[in-house]
Formats: C-alpha cells, structure tokens, sequence
C-alpha cells in the first residue's frame, strides 16, 4: 500500500523567515511572534522557534521541542505554546517545560498563548502572573526583572517529576510539525 502524504499548505514564519506548512495552531504563533515583537518591544532575535528540549524518561532521552523561546542577554527568559483551543488545558505542559529545559534553573516564565488570549505563569511557583495578550511581560520590563532575580536550579527529585510531566503531556501533542514529512 502506497502513503499518501496530505499536502499543507506553506506559509513564512515571522522570525526566521522560512516558508513552513501551516498546521495546528501555527497561525496562532505567527501572531504571538508579531505581537511580541511590534508591541512589547523584542527583536525577532530575542525569540527562537521551535527550541529543541530534551528529557530522561526512564534513562532514555525524549526530544521535543518548545513553540516560543525568549532569551535576553544569554539568559532565558520565557517559554510560550501556542495553541488552537482552550489555553487552560495547555498551562501544566509549558509550566513543566520551563521547569526542566535547562537543568541550570528553570526559564522563570512560561504563557500559553491562542493568538487572541493568553495565559502568563511564573515558572517556579506556577502562579499565574496574568491573563491577555497585555499580560506579557515587554522587554524592557524583562530586562529589569533578570537583573533582579535569582536563577537556581529545581531540587533533582522535583526536575524529575517534572520531566515526567512534560514528557506525558507532550506525548498527546499530534498536529504538530515534527510529526509531518514536507
């Protein structure tokens, strides 16, 4: 039996300039990358598409990889998904990825964003800092508050737990581009 591949239809993503298909909620994150950039004052620069992340399930690595990664000044500083749907439901898998993309100290922001709505967490106690797209801290703002906080790294047995929890959430995660051949 011969596979068929669904064509998709190809767009230009916003920060890196590349034509890339548009599926899920990719049209979701071109317009959080844009809103970021035109009106909370980042340099497309700032923002990495689709970092990569990886984690241990037990000893084995799982790679995946984050929608939106904001870094100033060589430290990171945000970690956005982007998604077609309710953001509540999206809010546990990009807290537990701020908590274990870099075992150094967990990113000390993480949102889920529907291109219209979003959800604003600190990502070391989970609290939500904010909700609307005004909600996302400009970078002027961001630049003040890495001058003022201390970035440490999570207990192992929390980073543990936590790496579980990304991994079993993002498991669920299918329309999404790693999961196409172009």
């Amino acid at each position: 039996m011969q596979t068929i591949q669904k064509p998709y239809d190809m767009i230009v993503d916003f920060i890196t300039g590349k034509s890339i298909p548009n599926i899920g909620s990719e049209v979701n994150r071109q317009k959080v990358a844009h809103f970021l950039v035109t009106e909370k004052g980042y340099e497309k620069s700032d923002i990495q598409v689709d970092a990569n992340i990886e984690v241990l399930f037990q000893g084995q690595p799982y790679r995946s990889s984050v929608d939106l990664l904001i870094s100033l000044n060589n430290k990171r500083f945000m970690v956005i998904k982007c998604v077609a749907g309710a953001i509540d439901t999206w809010s546990r898998e990009i807290l537990a990825a701020a908590r274990v993309y870099d075992k150094q100290y967990p990113i000390p922001f993480c949102a889920v964003c529907d291109g219209n709505d979003a959800l604003v967490m600190d990502s070391v106690t989970g609290k939500k800092t904010g909700s609307g797209l005004d909600a996302f801290i400009s970078k002027s703002e961001a630049l003040k508050i890495l001058k003022q906080i201390t970035l440490e790294p999570l207990p192992e047995k929390r980073f543990a737990k936590e790496q579980i929890i990304f991994r079993s959430y993002d498991l669920e995660n299918i329309n999404v581009k790693r999961n196409i051949q172009i």
